[in-house]
């Protein structure tokens, strides 16, 4: 008796071959990708900056860096969503053209503690200093670990250009001029006044 050998063919052969599933799955997963994403790298929208917003000054820019350092990003976000509730808790939603100088954008992860993108102006710098240096003397429920040693710490004059040249390669319209002047700007200035700098400018420029 003649034995009949089924061929697969057409949807059934994906579904019979890992390697050709795995293969359709990454295409479909690149094509889908690029068009969600590379549109947003020509809508002015997500491109420009909202009126107003400038480049972080120096001492500004190190707070950044030491926002980073410290790992704040892992409790507190940067992005308030247009929902009722947030925009009542922190104030008007985040817009794409107030993170076009954040080189990474600093939207977070999840919020431990509040959300921080409104955060400029909302308090006094010396609440700030009293904040980070004992978190619970202000907040007695707060599980936010203390900073105290960026009072001490001083920081180095010499370490900022570089950090202004980087911004300057990556987009950020930062002068060699305002480049050259930025040890300066920062001499005698400690972590503890950066990262309070860096929190005052925080979403400051919509309304």
């Amino acid at each position: 008796m003649a034995q009949h050998t089924h061929q697969a063919t057409g949807h059934e052969r994906i579904e019979t071959s890992n390697l050709l599933m795995i293969v359709l799955i990454l295409i479909v997963i690149a094509v889908g990708g690029m068009v969600e994403i590379i549109p947003l790298f020509f809508q002015r929208s997500t491109t420009q900056p909202v009126p107003g917003l400038k480049p972080y000054e120096p001492l500004q820019l190190v707070g950044r860096d030491i926002y980073l350092r410290e790992g704040c990003y892992n409790c507190h976000s940067q992005m308030i969503r247009p929902l009722h509730a947030e925009t009542l808790r922190y104030g008007h939603y985040s817009e794409a053209g107030e993170f076009v100088y954040d080189h990474p954008f600093q939207w977070g992860s999840k919020r431990t503690g509040p959300d921080l993108h409104r955060v400029g102006g909302k308090y006094s710098d010396e609440w700030h200093r009293l904040h980070l240096s004992g978190p619970r003397d202000l907040v007695p429920e707060s599980n936010m670990p203390a900073y105290p040693w960026l009072e001490s710490a001083a920081i180095d004059p010499a370490t900022v250009p570089p950090r202004l040249k980087a911004m300057q390669r990556l987009g950020v319209p930062y002068s060699d001029a305002e480049i050259a002047a930025s040890a300066e700007a920062v001499r005698g200035k400690t972590e503890m006044d950066a990262i309070v700098a860096y929190l005052q400018s925080l979403g400051r420029h919509v309304k």
